[in-house]
Protein backbone atom coordinates (compact mmCIF):
# COMPACT_ATOMS: atom_id res chain seq x y z
CA UNK A 1 0.00 0.00 0.00
CA UNK A 2 1.40 3.39 -0.78
CA UNK A 3 2.24 5.78 1.90
CA UNK A 4 0.56 9.68 1.22
CA UNK A 5 4.54 10.63 0.37
CA UNK A 6 5.50 8.08 -1.11
CA UNK A 7 7.01 8.19 -4.64
CA UNK A 8 5.02 5.83 -6.86
CA UNK A 9 7.69 3.33 -8.40
CA UNK A 10 5.63 2.20 -11.41
CA UNK A 11 3.24 3.57 -14.24
CA UNK A 12 -0.50 2.91 -13.54
CA UNK A 13 -1.13 0.90 -15.92
CA UNK A 14 -3.53 -1.71 -14.86
CA UNK A 15 -3.35 -5.14 -14.96
CA UNK A 16 -5.18 -6.11 -18.03
CA UNK A 17 -2.62 -4.09 -20.27
CA UNK A 18 0.08 -5.64 -19.55
CA UNK A 19 -0.41 -9.03 -21.26
CA UNK A 20 2.26 -11.18 -22.28
CA UNK A 21 2.81 -10.56 -25.91
CA UNK A 22 5.65 -10.98 -28.66
CA UNK A 23 8.10 -8.18 -27.52
CA UNK A 24 9.85 -8.86 -30.76
CA UNK A 25 6.61 -8.47 -33.05
CA UNK A 26 5.42 -4.72 -34.23
CA UNK A 27 2.93 -3.57 -31.87
CA UNK A 28 0.52 -2.54 -33.96
CA UNK A 29 0.09 -5.86 -35.43
CA UNK A 30 -1.86 -6.11 -31.67
CA UNK A 31 -3.61 -3.00 -31.80
CA UNK A 32 -7.52 -3.59 -31.57
CA UNK A 33 -8.07 -0.56 -34.23
CA UNK A 34 -6.84 -2.53 -36.99
CA UNK A 35 -10.29 -4.21 -36.65
CA UNK A 36 -12.01 -0.85 -36.26
CA UNK A 37 -12.37 1.74 -39.11
CA UNK A 38 -10.46 4.30 -39.34
CA UNK A 39 -12.62 6.80 -39.41
CA UNK A 40 -13.50 6.33 -35.67
CA UNK A 41 -10.16 7.49 -34.93
CA UNK A 42 -9.18 10.53 -37.53
CA UNK A 43 -11.93 12.81 -37.89
CA UNK A 44 -13.52 13.89 -41.42
CA UNK A 45 -13.71 17.27 -42.78
CA UNK A 46 -15.89 19.88 -41.23
CA UNK A 47 -16.66 17.44 -38.51
CA UNK A 48 -19.75 19.24 -36.12
CA UNK A 49 -17.84 19.66 -32.45
CA UNK A 50 -20.80 17.45 -31.01
CA UNK A 51 -20.21 14.44 -33.59
CA UNK A 52 -16.42 14.92 -33.14
CA UNK A 53 -16.15 14.68 -29.07
CA UNK A 54 -18.63 11.66 -29.40
CA UNK A 55 -16.56 10.28 -32.42
CA UNK A 56 -13.16 10.33 -29.85
CA UNK A 57 -14.95 9.05 -26.68
CA UNK A 58 -15.46 5.93 -28.62
CA UNK A 59 -12.01 5.65 -30.10
CA UNK A 60 -11.01 5.99 -26.56
CA UNK A 61 -12.91 3.78 -25.24
CA UNK A 62 -11.44 0.97 -28.26
CA UNK A 63 -7.96 2.39 -26.91
CA UNK A 64 -9.05 1.66 -23.39
CA UNK A 65 -9.26 -2.17 -23.96
CA UNK A 66 -6.15 -2.17 -25.97
CA UNK A 67 -2.81 -4.79 -25.34
CA UNK A 68 -0.71 -2.04 -26.85
CA UNK A 69 -2.18 1.56 -25.72
CA UNK A 70 1.60 2.27 -24.39
CA UNK A 71 3.25 1.68 -27.12
CA UNK A 72 0.72 3.46 -29.77
CA UNK A 73 1.13 6.49 -27.24
CA UNK A 74 4.63 6.86 -27.20
CA UNK A 75 4.77 6.31 -30.55
CA UNK A 76 2.35 9.45 -31.07
CA UNK A 77 4.43 11.32 -29.14
CA UNK A 78 7.36 10.50 -30.56
CA UNK A 79 6.98 11.01 -33.86
CA UNK A 80 4.61 13.79 -33.68
CA UNK A 81 1.75 12.40 -34.79
CA UNK A 82 -0.83 15.63 -36.28
CA UNK A 83 -4.34 14.38 -36.17
CA UNK A 84 -6.44 11.38 -35.38
CA UNK A 85 -6.39 9.83 -31.74
CA UNK A 86 -3.46 7.47 -30.54
CA UNK A 87 -3.31 5.37 -27.46
CA UNK A 88 -6.30 6.72 -26.07
CA UNK A 89 -5.13 10.97 -26.38
CA UNK A 90 -6.44 13.21 -28.99
CA UNK A 91 -3.83 15.36 -31.08
CA UNK A 92 -5.06 18.47 -28.66
CA UNK A 93 -4.24 15.85 -25.44
CA UNK A 94 -0.57 14.72 -27.57
CA UNK A 95 0.05 18.26 -27.41
CA UNK A 96 -0.24 18.74 -23.82
CA UNK A 97 1.48 15.94 -22.54
CA UNK A 98 4.58 16.93 -25.07
CA UNK A 99 4.19 21.09 -23.66
CA UNK A 100 4.46 19.09 -19.96
CA UNK A 101 7.38 16.73 -21.23
CA UNK A 102 9.66 19.46 -22.70
CA UNK A 103 8.99 21.90 -19.21
CA UNK A 104 9.80 18.88 -17.28
CA UNK A 105 12.87 18.00 -19.16
CA UNK A 106 13.87 21.86 -18.63
CA UNK A 107 13.51 22.47 -15.16
CA UNK A 108 15.85 18.85 -14.70
CA UNK A 109 18.36 20.56 -16.93
CA UNK A 110 17.84 24.01 -15.09
CA UNK A 111 18.09 21.89 -11.85
CA UNK A 112 21.03 20.16 -12.73
CA UNK A 113 22.84 23.03 -13.97
CA UNK A 114 22.37 24.49 -10.72
CA UNK A 115 23.66 22.05 -8.72
CA UNK A 116 26.90 21.65 -10.93
CA UNK A 117 27.18 25.09 -10.55
CA UNK A 118 26.81 25.35 -6.11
Amino acid sequence: MLQPHQPLLEAAVPPQRVPARDQAGPWHSEAVCRRDEAGLFFAPSKEPTAARLSREEAAKRVCARCPVMVECREHALLQPEPYGVWGGLTAAERRVVLARRRRREAELQRAVRVAAAG
